[in-house]
């Protein structure tokens, strides 16, 4: 304890000195029922607001997941189709390689046939020019050079027939000189078989046209210089047939 004595003086001076605090009381702010409504009005706007915002933000999201599964499915038929451009450009090619072997056999073959029709169209010069300097040359006997073949070796082909004809006539009447003799012709002279290929044609060209003259058989009749008429009347394929060959 001090020992110095109480002064008054001190203790105002004290009092004076020690600094004076405020208090604020604060004061509740009321607001009016319509300021109320406003502001509820505004927070319900603002709410739907947000609701109608995150609908559409979700639309939004579904919208761009969509989008990139097509994405995805789009990428994988590009690469799907991308492996088949590949697969077929490489058949192209195999196919083209194909088509140019194709070619030159076609070429190849070409020319054969040209080498093949020109050796026949010069056999065939060949027997015509032969027929008309020497028309008996491609006969077994003599005839009238007046009516010439229709064909090599025409003639030929009707002599041996009808040769080979009396052969067998006179095989079955027991005349066996004449049998032996005709025999002996038809072993030394093979038909060429021509007109029997003359035959089997024309038969053909009957059978197909139900053995009526009609003008597909009648250009071909033509074409092959056999009538189909006597005077004005037609003639039967048969006729035909058995006045021709």
């Amino acid at each position: 304890m001090s020992d110095s004595p109480f002064r008054l003086e001190e203790f105002t001076l004290r009092a004076e000195e020690e600094p004076k605090v405020d208090t604020i009381i604060p004061v509740e702010e009321t607001l009016e029922p319509e300021e109320i409504d406003v502001q509820k009005a505004v927070v319900e706007e603002l709410a739907a607001e947000k609701i109608e915002l995150e609908a559409h933000a979700n639309n939004l999201s579904s919208s761009l997941k969509s989008l990139q599964d097509e994405l995805d499915n789009s990428k994988s038929q590009l690469v799907s189709l991308n492996s088949r451009v590949l697969e077929l450009e490489k058949q192209l090619e195999e196919k083209a390689i194909l088509l140019e072997k194709a070619e030159q056999t076609l070429a190849e073959t070409k020319i054969a046939l040209n080498n093949a029709e020109k050796t026949i169209s010069e056999r065939e010069e060949e027997f015509y020019d032969k027929q008309s300097r020497n028309p008996n040359a491609l006969a077994l006997l003599d005839r009238d050079v007046d009516l010439p073949d229709r064909f090599p070796g025409e003639t030929r082909d009707h002599v041996l027939e009808v040769i080979k004809e009396a052969r067998d006539k006179a095989e079955q009447e027991g005349r066996l000189r004449l049998a032996q003799v005709l025999e002996g012709v038809l072993v030394s002279n093979e038909p060429n078989g021509t007109l029997e290929q003359k035959r089997e044609e024309l038969r053909k060209l009957f059978v197909e046209n139900m053995n009526i003259v009609n003008g597909t058989v009648i250009d071909k009749l033509t074409e092959l210089n056999i009538s189909y008429k006597q005077g004005e009347e037609y003639l039967t394929a048969e006729d035909i047939k058995k006045r021709s060959y």
